[in-house]
């Protein structure tokens, strides 16, 4: 894992049909995803937009 990713462990999902995810962003603090999402709530309404710590270690 690179440091830039350790970095980064805070990710924006954004919530799909089917119980699918998508990653839209990653951010150092959560704040920072937190102030994103609202942002991105107010752009697109209709979709449904989560905060997440990832914890995955094996990315690469």
């Amino acid at each position: 894992m690179h440091d830039r990713d350790f970095l980064n462990r805070w990710i924006v999902v954004r919530l799909l049909p089917k119980m699918q995810r998508i990653v839209i962003a990653r951010f150092c603090t959560q704040i920072e995803a937190e102030d994103y999402v609202k942002v991105v709530r107010q752009l697109i309404p209709n979709d449904e937009f989560l905060v997440m710590f990832d914890g995955d270690d094996s990315r690469n």
